[in-house]
């Protein structure tokens, strides 16, 4: 089990969900849709997955009268992320969703929809069981960069008191795979923690 299963999906509470359907009702993804299009042709099964599961609505309108609140609630969010853009904005409704708000295909979904919600930026209803604990989520994840920055506050004063060309390049190995963690979180402003 990767780091990503064992230290996000494992600990995910399934009991949190309110099976208000919204989040299968109203969906959007940061690909734009003629990209989505163009990754199931060249066979990414991320994108098929996608494309089979979910329909897009004619326009950001229509898929407002489903629900204002949570387009409103995906656009802002995107807003504060920084990865809005109108013209590219496309929002979905999935084929599977029965009115009960129950899924159809429960049993064999796809890992999309188990994994969902996949990350703590994932922007959830409003009034999502999910929305406290992926703040608790975030918050933990800036945490762990805050600590990872003061750690490089003390191996580049190290760095200064060292003499030893072999110690030095250690400090190097070590500080440049903790800027890839920190960079890893970059799209959601790790920059700024």
């Amino acid at each position: 089990m990767d780091s990503y299963e064992k230290n996000y999906l494992s600990s995910r509470p399934e009991n949190l969900c309110h099976m208000c359907g919204l989040c299968c009702r109203v969906a959007t993804t940061t690909i734009p849709y003629n990209k989505i299009l163009e990754l199931a042709k060249q066979d990414d099964e991320g994108a098929k997955d996608f494309l089979e599961l979910f329909e897009p609505y004619p326009s950001i309108e229509d898929a407002r009268k489903v629900s204002a609140a949570v387009v409103d609630n995906i656009i802002n969010g995107l807003k504060e992320d920084g990865n809005y853009n109108e013209n590219e904005m496309t929002f979905y409704k999935c084929r599977y969703l029965k009115d009960d708000n129950l899924c159809s295909r429960y049993e064999t979904r796809v890992l999309l929809c188990k994994h969902f919600p996949a990350s703590p930026w994932a922007i959830v209803p409003p009034g999502c069981g999910y929305e406290g604990w992926l703040f608790i989520k975030r918050e933990e994840a800036k945490q762990k960069i805050r600590k990872i920055k003061e750690e490089l506050i003390e191996l580049e004063l190290l760095k200064k008191k060292t003499k030893s060309q072999e110690l030095l390049a250690k400090i190097d190995t070590v500080i440049n795979k903790m800027h890839h963690s920190i960079d890893l979180y970059k799209k959601h402003g790790s920059e700024n923690w």
